[in-house]
Formats: structure tokens, sequence, C-alpha cells
């Protein structure tokens, strides 16, 4: 703003400068109470779906394999992100040896510390997020896939976007009231809209599969002539026709790879149907690429800040408890529960801290979806020239305002009906 009697510059509106500065909103949104419970929920819903489903095809090894993570218990399997630790701290057993190195009790299962590196792991849960949500996705299109990993990949895709046709929806809902209109979205409201717009939040992603078997299943029946010496000729002459359908295919399934978030946050923003969710994803993916890839990389670096502050401040709360206990219970005893060994009141304690930090893994989802939402903000602003302030707001409820009733005196001037005054504003 500058001031117009003397040309002093008072202040610099800076999001109107550089609007991608909305995401750094994300994360203080991602962190509050009832997101990190609907991205801990979803995430705990979605492997245990797909345990379920393995047991039906327990007797298929690559089903077993692929999701081999997940056997046993799939909590464990998500609150394993979170270490036991943070950094800098350990709890050390007191040794009686002389210039012994102390021995660490307390297991410390950071992230910083798994076989893909130091520098790559610090990408590795947020960057999973993605990567386990379109799995299913991506394995359908796999070669060498048989008729029982098909099915299951199939069953695995159907799940998640069931799961997170609900939980994706409450989140993208609450995150684009919020930022674009700075308005809080009431429980009630929240599982209403949910639940009536969950078949577009379902159906809207399965749409380009949907397209992409359209055009497979005639190529995959054409080509059975390639089992004949003859078929392969006859189909070498109209194989350009086929490389046409995979070109299609590509298109679609490359915008669908890259913008699939998109789709929840446009419903939940726009309150339209899956068709419009299909239409904005691929118009802003393929018209802003620049633009997207921007946004998702400044989302990406600022989501990874704000898991290593997450997940180290539960993890300082867990080791510091133990530290506290251990004065009294003993460090080798502290140990031993820490460890997951002891009695039932061991296990009780290990339950409540794995629910911790089951509860703080879900930040990776409840970000991912926030994130995406301020992306589809921004990417609308590019591509519509729609302020960021413009959000589908008609399902609340507005209170009206009129005029009090009115009667006529002797002169005929209207004046106040003070009688049915009270009746009305009762009303």
């Amino acid at each position: 703003m500058v001031d117009q009697t003397d040309g002093t510059l008072r202040s610099v509106a800076w999001a109107e400068i550089f609007p991608w500065l909305s995401i750094f909103r994300c994360f203080r949104l991602a962190a509050e109470f009832r997101m990190l419970l609907l991205g801990a929920v979803g995430m705990l819903l979605t492997v245990s779906g797909w345990a379920l489903l393995a047991l039906i095809f327990s007797g298929s090894p690559e089903v077993e394999k692929q999701v081999k993570p997940y056997n046993g218990c799939p909590w464990l399997a998500l609150s394993s992100l979170v270490p036991e630790r943070p950094f800098g701290l350990s709890l050390y057993r007191h040794t009686p040896e002389a210039g012994a190195r102390p021995e660490a009790v307390l297991p410390s299962q950071s992230y910083l510390l798994r076989e893909s590196g130091p520098l790559w792991g610090l990408f590795e849960p947020i960057r999973g997020t993605w990567e386990q949500l379109s799995r299913p996705v991506r394995d359908l299109f796999d070669v060498g896939l048989s008729w029982t990993r098909l099915a299951f990949s199939v069953l695995c895709t159907l799940w998640v976007a069931a799961v997170w046709g609900w939980f994706g929806g409450a989140i993208t809902r609450v995150a684009a009231v919020r930022l674009a209109a700075e308005e809080r979205v009431g429980w009630g409201k929240m599982i209403r809209y949910a639940n009536a717009k969950w078949p577009a939040y379902f159906v809207a992603p399965l749409f380009p599969l949907i397209g992409v078997l359209l055009i497979a299943v005639p190529i995959g029946v054409v080509s059975v002539l390639l089992r004949v010496g003859f078929g392969v000729f006859l189909l070498g002459i109209f194989w350009w026709i086929f490389l046409i359908g995979g070109l299609v295919i590509a298109l679609l399934l490359l915008a669908l790879w890259a913008g699939w978030p998109l789709m929840w946050p446009t419903i939940s923003a726009e309150g339209t149907d899956s068709f419009d969710a299909l239409s904005r994803t691929y118009s802003y993916v393929y018209q802003r690429p620049l633009h997207y890839l921007f946004y998702v990389v400044v989302a990406l670096l600022f989501g990874v800040l704000g898991w290593i502050l997450v997940s180290n401040f539960t993890a300082g709360a867990i080791h510091l408890t133990y530290w506290a206990a251990h004065w009294g219970g003993g460090t080798a005893r502290v140990a031993s529960i820490a460890s997951g060994m002891g009695d039932a009141g061991g296990i009780l304690i290990r339950f409540w801290v794995e629910a911790l930090k089951l509860f703080t893994a879900g930040f990776l989802a409840s970000y991912f979806w926030v994130a995406f939402t301020a992306i589809y903000l921004l990417m609308r602003r590019a591509v519509d020239a729609t302020e960021m302030d413009e959000i589908h707001l008609d399902d609340e409820q507005e209170e009206e305002y009129g005029l009090p009733p009115l009667k006529t005196d002797a002169a005929g001037v209207p004046v106040v009906d003070e009688e049915h005054r009270g009746e009305a504003s009762s009303e």
C-alpha cells in the first residue's frame, strides 16, 4: 500500500504478489486435532482393508509379497512411521564397567535411517503417501499381471476410492472453506457434506480408468490374432490404429497419475459433480504443467519440514515420558516395556504409545489433502482467473433478514406493527 500524500511505502501485500505463499498456511490446518484424526482413521482403514483382502487371496505368493508390510498388524505398520525418540535424545543403561560405552535402551526408528539413504529418507513419508494411495492403480498396468493379482488390485483400488472418497472429501471440504473463506466447518456440516458428495468423490478417479478399459478391451480382443502367423501380418497393417489408442490411454493416465488429488478439492470447493472434477483436473494439469509442478514441489518441501516437526514432537513426548518414568520404575523395566516386552500392563502402555504414534501419522494424510486443496485454488486462479476466496457455500445455512411487520395508521402511513413484531421475530 502506498500513501498518496508522500509516496511512502507502508506495506506490501505479499500474498497477492506471491499467491503460492498460501501453501504455508496448510501446516497449521493439517495439524489440527480433527484433521489428524480423519487422516489417521483413513490410513488405518486403507491398510486394514488391504490386509483383509489379502486373506481372500492368501494362496497367491505375489499378493502376499505385495501386502507383506501390512501383515500382522496394520496399526503397527503405520505407527512405525513415527520414531520412538527424537533427534539428540537417548536413554542409557547404567553400566558398572568404567569407561564402558553406554548402550541405548530405547529403540530408534528414525525415518532418516532407511535403506533409501538419509537425504531421500526425508521425503519418504510424504512421497510414500502419494505412492501408497495410487499403488493399486499402478499395479493394474503391470505387464506380467496374473488374473489373481488383477482381481486383487481392482478390489484394492475400489477400496481406496471408497475410503478416501469420504475421508478425503471431509478433509478437503474443511480445508477449502478455511483457506478460501476463513470460516470453520463444524462436525455436523462436514459429515453431511461428505455423505452427500461421497458418490462424486468415489466415481471421479474411476472415470479415466473406465475410459482406458473401453480402449484396451477391444485392442486385447483383436490381438488374439497375434497367436496366428497370418494374424500378425494383418494386425501389422492396422497397428497404427492401436498406437492411436495407446496415445489416448497415455494421455488419460498421465493426467490421472499427476493430478488425481485435485479431484477432491474441486468437488469440495465448487460443490459440483465428478464430471466437473475430471474436466478441471485434466485442464489444469495440461494447461499449466509448470505451475502445477512448482506448487507440488513447494508443498512437498514444506510438508517435509512439517513432518520433521510433528513426528519429532511426538517422539519427544514419548521419550520424555519414558525418561521421567525410569526414575521410579527403573531403567531396565522401562526399557523392556519400551521394547514391547512385559505383562498385560506393559502391553497396555505400548497400546497408548502406538495410538499416539498412529494419530501423529495421520498428519501425512491430512497435510496431503490440505496441501492439494491449496494447490487447487492456486491452479484455478492461474487457469480460470478465479479469486482464491470464491467458494461454494450454498450448503451452509444462512441467516435471513427482513423488515418487521408493517401496518397502516389512520393517516395511511405505514408503521411498525408492534403487536405482531414479537411473533415474527420468534419465527
